[in-house]
């Protein structure tokens, strides 16, 4: 019998994910994460277990090398930037992501942060219910210019969602896909001078700066939308927020950030062309169930001695998309 610790909040006792471990005879125990851990409940967290299923919490060197015995870290989620790769794999311990799970859930709510910052929905609702009763215009989809930055699974999903949409759509990717002819294949240059929404589906690299910083930022559209379902650290938010200020771009759309939760001194707080959701992009009922089922999975095959799914390489490339 195993010892796997859950810390995905969504995974609770008796769910599928459970289920599944029980049924091979391993022992579960749930350790929610709700934000940072106290820095002793850090030190010991992963100390006595064979696997853990994650949440996105940062599992450091430090906390790989105190558990002794462990095998698998899996992830209930696409990112694994928070878990350091080279340490696990330097101690044989396997990390896995669950690919493919959540991108219709993500390329949904990215779309729906397009249409929300266009017609402006957040603003009107808010003065709506403040007693006003705004009439302002918003613009369509339909004929504008989408650029999409990494072409994974979120991003696909995202570009099939914005041709059906009536919208020209650029891709910026390391890998063009030649028999894909809905879509237009442009350097990143392009995409920035070009598109008027621009939708963040990279995978953030630790090594390189953000893509999108005060220079970049400075090459779009004044009328340009921002949005961002994929890595808080693809944005330098200070030089966003200055953008939103000065009229650089017209508005952002952020899903992830640099630091989560929002830090109360956040220079994005209080602009009114800025929409923040708490990391939503891949809860649905039903992705969390695929992620959730994916990752118990891998954690089953690794203590059975078999190869994983989705193994994640020690040393992942530059660029590669989400």
């Amino acid at each position: 019998m195993a010892h796997v610790l859950i810390t995905t909040d969504y995974l609770i006792p008796g769910d599928s994910v459970d289920q599944l471990l029980r049924q091979q005879g391993h022992e579960t125990v749930f350790n929610p994460y709700f934000g940072p851990r106290k820095a002793e409940e850090r030190e010991t967290l992963l100390q006595g277990f064979d696997a853990a299923i994650l949440a996105s919490e940062p599992i450091t060197a430090e906390m790989i090398r105190a558990a002794d015995g462990l095998k698998i870290l899996a992830r209930s989620g696409v990112g694994y930037d928070s878990i350091d790769v080279t340490t696990a794999s330097a101690h044989g311990v396997a990390v896995c992501n669950a690919p493919g799970t959540n991108h219709h859930s993500v390329a949904e709510l990215t779309i729906g942060m397009m249409i929300a910052s266009a017609r402006h929905l957040v603003e009107v609702s808010n003065r709506v219910r403040a007693g006003e009763w705004p009439r302002q215009a918003g613009g369509e989809l339909r004929g504008s210019t989408l650029g999409v930055i990494g072409y994974g699974f979120s991003g696909r999903a995202v570009a099939k969602l914005g041709v059906a949409l009536g919208m020209r759509v650029l891709v910026v990717t390391s890998h063009p896909d030649s028999t894909d002819h809905d879509v237009e294949f442009v350097e990143f240059d392009e995409a920035l001078r070009q598109s008027d929404y621009l939708s963040l589906h990279a995978k953030a690299d630790p090594s390189s700066p953000p893509i999108l910083d005060a220079k970049t930022l400075g090459a779009m559209k004044p009328t340009a939308t921002v949005i961002n379902t994929g890595r808080g650290s693809l944005i330098d938010e200070t030089a966003l927020a200055q953008a939103l200020r000065s009229g650089a771009i017209a508005a952002a759309a952020l899903d992830v950030l640099s630091a989560e939760p929002l830090p109360p001194d956040s220079p994005l707080r209080g602009l009114d062309n800025v929409i923040i959701t708490s990391h939503l992009a891949g809860q649905t009922v039903q992705a969390r169930m695929r992620a959730g089922e994916a990752a118990a999975q891998a954690v089953i095959d690794t203590l059975n001695g078999q190869e994983p799914a989705h193994r994640v390489p020690s040393s992942s490339p530059k660029g590669t998309e989400s």
